[in-house]
């Protein structure tokens, strides 16, 4: 009788049957520019390239209400974003993509029920059952106060919109994610882990109280609506902390909807989460290098299964000089795919599981944040602390310790602080085509189209749908049923938006730029100490007490972190600083800067609208005489744009590679001294 063959085992190194693997997360490039048309074929165009939901970048006379052929749009139309002006925008986006089947995600804040109407109204064209429509509204106000900018409205009514949204979703689009509470631009911003896990729940928090109080969910269904709160993280080089950050983040959301609210099902409380990694730290310089800081940034967000997001979108390798083409966006979406499909990544359990190292990094960020989410309730939530600035001006604070940090060369940054020797870079040998150009007549045109809507549309439906939202905005009813009957109409979005604005009114958030601490050291011998000497000879040359130097932000760029650090920096060297926030017009800014006596205006953008707004200031000063003052822009400003700044008369140019702040303003003094006809200055030796 034979023996049965014993089977061999297998060889040391043998491959063995790959294991079951989890599924991706959900792939996603933040993208949409000039028109809803040229939008529409870039979407269709990645979605073929594999990429599995949609992420619409809206520009900023979108997200912040206003129409195309506002004085304020001027310049930003289709610049960072696509325009949507009305439901026949949206339909022009969103053509031939079938909504019942996708995943969008909508980065839209103030203006995100409107937006919300819009995508409903279409899919209702499409044959759509809106039951099941998946995506996300991002509609997280509060951090817009605090870093982004894009708000309209003040606090209370802008919660107002998120709660009644939210109420609407619970009961009639149950898969829709109706906020996405964002600490992504808390951390652009300079916040460390702990500010941006405490000021993001302390959020949820007021979201979700509001909700509960509003009376239109019952307690019953609380669980549905936490279950439905989505976050937007922002992840960054430092992976082992960020991914430690992501689990301290599921253990306070499972405390707080647990305790808090009293939701006893696990699903209903799990953290959901989407993440793009950092774009704050990409740099102009050595931009090659931002690949390889996108991939641990990535790491950090996918490597714990138990922390692990549910939806990624990377930034392009060039951002920090310009808007991304689509190689270069095709090129961040491949990343994720080759780790999601070459790797072993999704074979395996949670592999920092029983690390004391990890556990313990963890157990500190959860007992900090819940130590500062304490004290935010402390100060009357987070609306209250946004409204008194405290929020604003931690924000600063941090951020202009880490500029000084990076600039002592504490934190290392590589091809910016260290390492700057390079080869010439193959990629950015023509800048001009390495990254994508915004057509000049992209604006015309959408404002002529805009007209014609106008013109064509039913006047008196939508005068009356305007004139219902504004009664509706007055009493206590929900907003959302007049905002779709608005949208249905052909109302536009500056009509929507200035509707609400009439009841609601506006609000300008506080800049956190007077509380601000002195970050980096001034005593005898330093870098601060030199150019505060030369602001106090140069004040004494010109016969004025103080040097005055106004900081602007022209157009609707609310991105402020830059200028803030600026100002903050410039009082601390001794100016007397004019900032007064963000959204302002040209005419504006050089009323302010006649009316202040300045003696420099510094601009700030960074949407790309600089090459007509810039210019439009240095108009205005000469036609009123004030060519002594000098103009100085920083922003996101390719090479060719700079020479054409300097070229209409701007006196200096800075860009993100421009990273010595103290070193900024030692150059405005310059520019101050030569506009005046002042000898220059030693420097010291």
């Amino acid at each position: 009788m034979t023996e049965p063959r014993k089977t061999a085992p297998a060889a040391q190194g043998t491959p063995q049957a790959p294991k079951e693997r989890d599924r991706p997360w959900l792939m996603r490039t933040y993208a949409g520019h000039s028109t809803a048309e040229a939008s529409n074929e870039l979407y269709r165009r990645n979605l073929a390239k594999g990429q599995t939901g949609l992420s619409i970048a809206f520009d900023l006379p979108t997200q912040t209400g206003y129409d195309p052929d506002h004085i304020l749009a001027r310049g930003e139309v289709g610049r960072v974003g696509v325009p949507v002006s009305h439901v026949g925008d949206m339909r022009r986006l969103l053509q031939d993509i079938p909504l019942e089947q996708m995943n969008t995600s909508m980065t839209i804040n103030a203006t995100a029920m409107w937006l919300l109407a819009l995508y409903q109204v279409v899919a209702e064209e499409q044959g759509t059952d809106i039951a099941k429509l998946q995506g996300t509204t991002q509609n997280d106000i509060v951090k817009e106060y605090l870093s982004r900018g894009t708000h309209v409205f003040p606090p209370v009514p802008s919660l107002r919109l998120t709660t009644d949204m939210i109420a609407y979703t619970v009961s009639h689009i149950p898969k829709w994610n109706p906020i996405n509470i964002c600490s992504y631009h808390l951390q652009e911003a300079g916040a460390t882990p702990v500010q941006e896990i405490a000021y993001a729940m302390s959020t949820a928090i007021a979201v979700l109280d509001a909700v509960r109080d509003s009376g239109q969910v019952p307690q019953e269904r609380m669980g549905d609506v936490v279950a439905r709160i989505s976050f937007f993280v922002n992840a960054g080089v430092r992976f082992i902390e960020e991914m430690c950050k992501m689990r301290a983040f599921g253990r306070i959301w499972d405390k707080i909807t647990r305790e808090r609210y009293g939701i006893e099902n696990p699903k209903h409380r799990r953290f959901r989460y989407g993440v793009q990694v950092n774009s704050l730290g990409l740099t102009e310089a050595q931009p090659e290098n931002n690949v390889q800081r996108i991939v641990l940034e990535m790491l950090a967000v996918t490597l714990s299964k138990d922390a692990r997001a549910r939806a990624v979108q990377l930034p392009a390798w060039n951002e920090a000089l310009g808007l991304p083409r689509p190689w270069d966006q095709q090129w961040s979406l491949r990343m994720q795919q080759v780790l999601a499909y070459e790797s072993d990544l999704l074979e395996y359990e949670d592999i920092f599981e029983g690390s004391h190292v990890i556990e313990a990094k963890v157990a500190k960020l959860v007992e900090d944040s819940f130590a500062e989410i304490d004290h935010i309730q402390e100060l009357g939530g987070a609306m209250a602390a946004v409204e008194s600035g405290y929020l604003k001006s931690q924000l600063v604070a941090s951020h202009a310790e880490r500029r000084a940090r990076i600039e002592s060369g504490q934190e290392k940054i590589v091809g910016v602080n260290i390492f700057e020797t390079t080869e010439p870079n193959p990629l950015t040998a023509d800048l001009d085509t390495a990254i994508h150009t915004a057509d000049p007549t992209v604006e015309e045109r959408v404002v002529r189209a805009l007209g014609e809507w106008r013109d064509a549309r039913d006047h008196a439906r939508a005068e009356a749908a305007l004139e219902q939202l504004k009664e509706t905005a007055a009493g206590t009813g929900s907003l959302m049923e007049a905002t779709l009957e608005c949208a249905r109409a052909g109302v536009t979005t500056g009509e929507w938006s200035g509707a609400l604005r009439e009841v609601f009114g506006e609000f300008r958030a506080p800049t956190g730029v007077s509380s601000a601490p002195l970050a980096v050291a001034g005593q005898e011998g330093t870098a601060l100490a030199e150019v505060r000497r030369r602001v106090d000879v140069t004040a004494r040359d010109l016969g004025v007490g103080k040097l005055r130097f106004l900081v602007g932000k022209p157009g609707l760029d609310g991105h402020s972190n830059g200028a803030e650090q600026i100002a903050v920096r410039a009082r601390d060297a001794g100016f007397e600083v004019v900032y007064q926030g963000i959204r302002l017009t040209p005419e504006e800014i050089v009323d302010a800067a006649l009316a202040e006596d300045v003696h420099a205006v510094g601009l700030s953008i960074l949407s790309g609208s600089h090459a007509q707004l810039v210019p439009d200031v240095l108009e205005r000063l000469r036609v009123a005489g004030a060519t002594d003052i000098p103009v100085i822009a920083g922003g996101i400003i390719p090479n060719g744009d700079a020479e054409q700044l300097r070229a209409a008369g701007v006196a200096a140019v800075f860009t993100p590679k421009d990273f010595d702040i103290t070193g900024i303003i030692g150059r405005i003094v310059d520019e101050i001294r030569k506009a005046n006809k002042l000898d220059p200055l030693e420097v010291p030796a």
